[in-house]
């Protein structure tokens, strides 16, 4: 029996969020919850491992490395710290190494969100003891790294897609990073810029619960204030926001150069003739030693980033820090020990923008330019730079300070880094190694073209359509005498009514008897899309379908065929996208006058 309209193939409509958004944000904010906790156990494991460390007792004390309880034997202590994390990867999971964010990104691109639930205890721990014993980097990657494994293991525990996995794994990274420094927007902007890769309700919805709520936690431990303090920032003038900018584009170039030296010293490492379980411990040695020489580069080193945006670290002192804490960083990080990138890169960036902005206050005194601010500017410059999530940083560094009046040079600084870093680097510090996998990672967004084309402007409107009872010998002999050249054929009965689409290949099927209808070939209902729908419904609908061309009807006569749409036409549509990125065009009134001209 043939086919009947009323079990044509209908495109989806689009649905509103449902239940299901509603129970995986209500998942995520119980990520969001519970990843609160973890920040703070990990803060505190890491500050127990410091104080066992260097000062030989037992306590979470929030304390800093120091030379003053056992001298130069300090330069032993990060060398036993990454010898145990080297067996803790060798041994448990090669997945700690590393700083964190790389890691969980390969995990949404290439393991449909799964992280090995050994990750939820390994990475913490292995962090703990690699920046307790005096490892020179920050908290955070560690913490966002476990805050997704945990979202990771809850989406692999209850029925979810791989994208609700997705969503639970950036929520439980984006709780991580707000439990850390209370900073919950730039937590969802950062999901979104570098694990997400999407901008949609389902999605941001739960991320945006999770990091709340992730931040209430931590109010609930240490208060609202921020994170690091900074005096009020005074009323800029033209000047010193021009010079905020220029700031902004040297620590951009000054991000290219901390990039490719990271990835150049794990080259390095590479070519060792030993395991690499033995690396990090090489990496440590020159760690013990700067921290010999200059204690402070030593561990997270928060506190430096507060003394360098109330101005309280200048000059040559200054200066001296920001090399050896890169030095430090680098070597260490690059060894492929366990540890985080955004606390040193804002000391780093930090330094240099307060080193840049006491010159152009000392050479242009009647700028007003801040040293403090200039220092806030170049740290949220070096992590846009570096790691390309450009919104993520501005926002970042006001949320860190609670400085309104920092947005604008905050703005127009890291602007110009990211403009820098893109002219000059194609990856960033947190895609590079994915480059080097052979996968291309996309950070720029934009709308899909085929969700901003209707099907009627795309689709062919002159339709060749086959009666139902003709008979096959006649159409395959007009087919013959070259009386088309479509490849698919719409099927109407006596009425003008859909019944099916047959093909070319279904045509001329040598296994067709000649004397039967062409409505005998029709074997499936018609997959068929309403004219008023988008092109990606269309591209949706052929995949979901398996088939390469759909009937185009009316929403109030889906009987009556007003044209076909093909996969040829969806990649036509990408054509006005292409000549509008390539090809630039010039005022009509300069085009007139040309024309004039030319004309004469």
């Amino acid at each position: 029996m043939e086919p009947t309209l009323a079990a044509a193939r209908m495109p989806r409509e689009p649905a509103l969020p449902g239940r299901r958004l509603v129970a995986v944000t209500a998942l995520a904010s119980g990520i969001g919850l519970v990843a609160g906790f973890i920040a703070e156990a990990l803060l505190s494991l890491i500050y127990g491992v410091t104080n066992f460390a260097f000062y030989g007792r037992l306590s979470t004390e929030v304390v800093a490395p120091t030379t003053d309880v056992f001298g130069p034997w300090i330069i032993g202590i990060p060398v036993v710290g990454a010898l145990i994390v080297g067996v803790m990867a060798r041994y448990g999971s090669a997945a700690i190494r590393g700083h964190g964010i790389p890691e969980v990104m390969e995990r949404v691109l290439y393991g449909k969100s799964r992280i090995s639930p050994k990750l939820l205890f390994l990475k913490p721990i292995s962090s703990a003891i690699a920046i307790g014993t005096g490892g020179p980097f920050g908290a955070e990657g560690p913490i966002i790294a476990t805050g997704g494994a945990f979202g990771s293991l809850v989406g692999q525990l209850v029925p979810t897609t791989a994208d609700e996995r997705k969503t639970l794994l950036a929520a439980g990274a984006a709780a991580g990073m707000a439990a850390t420094f209370g900073t919950p927007v730039a937590a969802v902007l950062l999901a979104v810029e570098l694990l997400l890769f999407e901008y949609r309700s389902r999605s941001v919805i739960p991320v945006a619960l999770a990091a709340s709520v992730a931040t209430a936690v931590r109010w609930a431990f240490v208060g609202s204030a921020p994170v690091f303090a900074m005096p009020g920032i005074a009323a800029l003038t033209p000047t010193a926001l021009a010079i905020y900018v220029v700031v902004g584009a040297l620590i951009g170039l000054r991000s290219v150069g901390v990039t490719r030296a990271v990835y150049a010293i794990e080259d390095a490492f590479e070519t060792l003739p030993i395991h690499w379980m033995w690396w990090p411990a090489l990496g440590a040695v020159v760690v013990g030693v700067v921290g010999w020489f200059e204690p402070r580069t030593l561990g997270v080193g928060y506190i430096l980033i507060e003394q360098i945006l109330a101005g309280d670290l200048v000059g040559w002192g200054l200066l001296a820090l920001v090399v050896l804490k890169f030095v430090s960083w680098s070597i260490y990080l690059g060894s492929g020990t366990s540890g985080g990138t955004l606390a040193p890169l804002f000391i780093i960036g930090g330094g240099i923008g307060a080193l840049l902005g006491g010159v152009a206050a000392g050479v242009l005194p009647a700028a007003g330019v801040s040293a403090g601010l200039a220092g806030l500017v170049g740290m949220a410059a070096i992590f846009a730079g570096a790691s390309h999530a450009f919104l993520a940083s501005v926002v970042f560094a006001f949320e860190a300070t609670q400085q309104p009046m920092g947005l604008l040079p905050l703005l127009a600084g890291s602007a110009a880094a990211y403009l820098v870093s893109q002219m000059l680097m194609r990856t960033s510090i947190m895609t590079e190694k994915l480059s080097r996998r052979g996968t291309e990672v996309q950070t720029d967004y934009g709308a899909d073209v085929l969700t901003q084309v209707a099907v009627r402007d795309a689709a062919s409107s002159s339709v060749v359509t086959l009666g139902a009872d003709d008979a096959l010998a006649d159409v395959q002999a007009w087919i013959a005498r070259g009386g088309t050249t479509h490849h698919g054929f719409p099927v109407v009965d006596a009425a003008g009514h859909l019944i099916g689409v047959v093909t070319h290949r279904d045509l001329l099927n040598p296994a067709a008897d000649p004397a039967s209808r062409v409505r005998d070939l029709v074997v499936r209902p018609p997959a068929v899309i309403y004219d008023t729908s988008s092109l990606r419904d269309a591209a949706d609908h052929m995949v979901r379908e398996r088939v390469g061309r759909l009937a185009v009807v009316r929403r109030d006569a889906p009987g009556r065929v007003v044209g076909v749409i093909t996969r040829s036409d969806l990649l036509r549509a990408h054509g006005s996208r292409l000549d509008a990125a390539t090809q630039p065009t010039l005022p009509r009134a300069l085009r007139r006058a040309r024309l004039a001209r030319r004309a004469r």
